[in-house]
């Protein structure tokens, strides 16, 4: 006998508790996601109870809670007898997981573990989708698809009905909540609706899986010396904190290269390491450098390389790590990609400290340039590069101001040693450049410890001149065990250069600055604008540099130097400790900045340096030549010039150069233009640099450069850039890719192409093929410009 409850109510709620034993006993995996006394809520328009037939059916706007899963539908019927609901009509599933069931017709248990469903569309949580004529779960954990379809893509919402960018359609897909994989039985992949791969069956991991083990997407790729490749990884996620990566690439010129990475995470931190190796088929592929005479291929039929990568958090303020390569030659890992270890190395192991403004770096160093096998040329790199056991940082500034100002004390120390000679053209040698002689580094040891101070305060007067008055001290020692083939190397670059030759094996020295700034920022206002001028003056006191006008003392750090707008009113120009600039010193030019109501901004900057008295360093060479050509070799330096602007279009644009003090003449200059909106940005850059014969370069260098990224489309992009030498008429460096991304697909394409003086051209072709959840494929990482 039926009884029927308020047909005409709002709503009606019905609680009622489930067996959690029972359930737990049913479904063991699901019971810790479910507490035992978990009770299910009801809601409905109308409630029908059959105490005959042992039913309950809720019709209007039903809504079940249990256990955080919710059902909604039309029509529920609860049959007691079999434990089983049965929903119809616009029916949502929503688990406890997130995952959303859409269907006209549910049947499933109580507890929402097993069920059957007609015509379904599923939707995870990390949007996925999986439809099908029908589905079934068992055991709260294994669902089938019959005759389903999965696709990362979101549907359009527009044009529901038309297929995604790809989809997998398979006779039966498997999900099993378990093992977390989804199999696919008689499949096939398609790719804007057409059919492109017949696959019998695969699996793939579950798409709320992060680390699984399992194949990874092949890649492929191609090299004139080692042929075509393809590659072949398998993960193992062996731990929740650590896993390890193996990788087969066979290459049709050079055979088989195995490759293993073992990475570990750490509460404070994690390492990586890294093997690989190859017994090479062919080494004659790879030919002697043209240069030299030697063997006609690559004696090493085994190359192989180990390398290291870690860091750690001691605490929040201290560090340590390290990262470190060894390899059977100098150019393994950048021969055969290996990822994370290809260019120029720096092997280190490190401490640091950080906490406000104070910091600290200890670390040891080897520097490894990945060369031509083959390169034993005077001017091959790598065998020339030093060991610097170690290299030593300090910084402090104390929290409280000194005499009221600001004191800040900095210390450096370094120790290196190198087995071979770092000298170049030092015999007049024209085989590849041109120009007097640089020893860039000695063979032997050297050892040097700076320490440095600087106090200065600002003091501002009431018409608003800024006063900044400044006390520096330095003080340095140092020593240098130099190998008779240096010591004879810096003889004859001495007798080249016409200067003394003072090579020693121990040096103190010491440089004192008293200086004093003057700024005097002077605001002006129009109707839409305002502006600042700025006058400034700085004039620094003090002796000579010592030891300078001879050649003795290495010079390791301060190699770079550009004299420029940016480093007018610098107190010491050079860019490293192993000079100091000497004699007396005045800056003096002005900065401008605008701003405008319509959002436009300007700058400008343009001064001079002058040598009031001593020696000037800068005209003093050194092992390297580091003043030559800089404009501040002569008492009174060239003119430094800077302007650019900014627009709120996007617009953007600047011009800088170094100009002769007498002449005007051009020594120097670099012309950017920016453009940048949503769908486009385009760079453009000139560089000039007139001819430095010392540093070998005999003519003058103009380079144009240019960058530009257009999206044709929401998902559509292209990108290309290009480098050309005018001088040499050479297209050094070009570029060009296309792209297309969206949210379930990702595709690059670039090719890149540049070009030596000596006609040496190298064209490289990429791409890479991403389908979320599916994995990556392609021949590596593909870099492209924004936006």
């Amino acid at each position: 006998m039926a009884r029927l409850l308020g047909a005409s109510a709002l709503a009606c709620v019905f609680m009622y508790a489930v067996p959690g034993s029972a359930f737990a006993q049913q479904v063991p995996s699901l019971a810790d996601r479910v507490p035992s006394d978990a009770q299910m809520l009801l809601e409905a328009d109308t409630l029908v109870y059959d105490n005959d037939k042992q039913t309950v059916t809720a019709v209007g706007g039903v809504q079940i809670e249990y256990g955080g899963n919710r059902l909604v539908a039309q029509r529920v019927i609860y049959d007691r007898n079999t434990s089983r609901v049965v929903a119809t009509g616009g029916v949502e599933l929503l688990n406890s997981d997130g995952t959303k069931i859409y269907s006209d017709h549910i049947d499933i248990t109580d507890d929402f573990a097993d069920g059957f469903v007609n015509a379904l569309r599923l939707e995870t949580v990390d949007k996925t989708y999986f439809s099908a004529e029908s589905g079934e779960r068992r055991g709260g954990m294994l669902t089938t698809f019959n005759n389903g379809v999965y696709t990362a893509c979101e549907p359009c919402e527009d044009k529901p009905d038309r297929a995604p960018i790809w989809q997998i359609k398979a006779k039966k897909i498997i999900w099993n909540g378990q093992t977390k994989t989804v199999r696919f039985e008689q499949s096939r992949f398609e790719f804007f609706g057409f059919p492109l791969a017949f696959l019998p069956a695969f699996e793939i991991a579950d798409p709320t899986v992060k680390r699984k083990s399992g194949f990874l997407s092949p890649s492929i790729a191609h090299n004139s010396k080692l042929g075509y490749s393809v590659a072949v990884p398998y993960y193992l996620a062996l731990a929740p904190t650590y896993d390890l990566t193996l990788t087969g690439r066979g290459y049709t010129k050079q055979g088989f290269l195995g490759e293993a990475e073992w990475r570990q995470r750490f509460n404070n931190g994690q390492y990586s390491l890294k093997m690989a190796g190859i017994h090479q088929l062919n080494p004659d592929e790879f030919k002697a450098n043209r240069v030299n005479s030697g063997p006609a291929g690559d004696p090493n039929e085994f190359r192989g390389m180990i390398g290291t990568k870690g860091r750690f958090e001691i605490n929040p303020r201290w560090a340590f790590g390290w990262d470190v390569m060894l390899q059977t030659d100098k150019n393994f890992s950048n021969t055969y990609g290996i990822n994370g270890f290809t260019g120029t190395q720096t092997s280190q192991v490190y401490l640091t400290g950080l906490n406000d403004r104070n910091y600290f770096d200890l670390r040891m160093m080897k520097f490894q340039v990945q060369e031509d096998v083959f390169d034993s040329s005077p001017n091959a790199r790598n065998p020339k590069q030093p060991w610097v056991l170690p290299s030593f940082d300090y910084a402090y500034i104390p929290d409280q101001p000194v005499a009221g100002g600001q004191l800040s004390i900095d210390m450096n120390a370094r120790f290196l040693r190198r087995d071979n000679l770092d000298a170049f053209n030092y015999l007049g040698s024209t085989e590849r450049r041109r120009g007097t002689p640089l020893i860039r580094g000695i063979e032997g040891t050297s050892q040097r410890v700076t320490a440095e101070t600087e106090w200065k305060r600002n003091f501002i007067t009431d018409g608003g001149l800024i006063i900044t008055p400044l006390l520096a001290f330095q003080a340095e020692g140092g020593g240098a065990d130099m190998s008779a083939d240096s010591v004879a190397a810096i003889n004859q670059m001495a007798t080249d250069l016409g200067v003394s030759s003072d090579v020693r094996s121990s040096w103190f020295r010491y440089m004192a600055t008293a200086g004093l700034e003057l700024r005097w920022p002077v605001l002006f206002s129009a109707t839409s604008s305002s502006h600042i001028i700025e006058p400034m003056v700085q004039v620094f006191a003090r002796p000579n540099e010592q030891y300078v006008g001879g050649l003795g003392l290495p010079n390791e750090d301060a190699q770079s130097f550009v004299f420029d707008a940016s480093t007018l009113f610098e107190r010491d120009k050079f860019s490293g400790y192993d000079r100091m600039e000497g004699g007396s010193r005045a800056n003096v030019g002005f900065r401008y900045s605008g701003t405008y109501d319509n959002g436009w901004s300007t700058n400008a900057l343009f001064g001079q340096s002058y040598a009031l008295g001593g020696q000037n360093s800068f005209a003093s060479p050194d092992l390297v030549n580091v003043g030559a050509y800089s404009g501040l070799e002569t008492d009174t330096s060239d003119f430094v010039a800077l302007a650019g602007f900014a627009s709120p279009i996007g617009l953007s644009g600047s011009l800088s150069g170094r100009f002769d003090e007498q002449t005007f003449e051009m020594r120097r200059t670099e012309v950017k233009l920016g453009y940048s909106d949503p769908s486009l940005s385009l760079t453009g850059k000139y560089a000039f640099i007139q001819a430095q014969p010392l540093y070998g370069f005999s003519e003058d260098r103009h380079e144009v450069t240019g960058t530009a990224a257009l999206r044709l489309h929401e998902n559509w992009r292209v990108f290309g850039s290009a480098t050309y030498d005018i001088e040499h008429e050479i297209p050094v460096r070009s570029r060009l890719g296309f792209a297309y991304d969206d949210e379930c697909f990702t595709y690059l394409m670039a090719v890149s192409r540049s070009e030596k003086q000596n006609n040496d051209v190298e064209t490289k072709v990429s791409f890479n093929i991403t389908f979320r959840t599916l994995g990556d494929f392609g021949s590596g990482t593909v870099n492209s410009l924004a936006p």
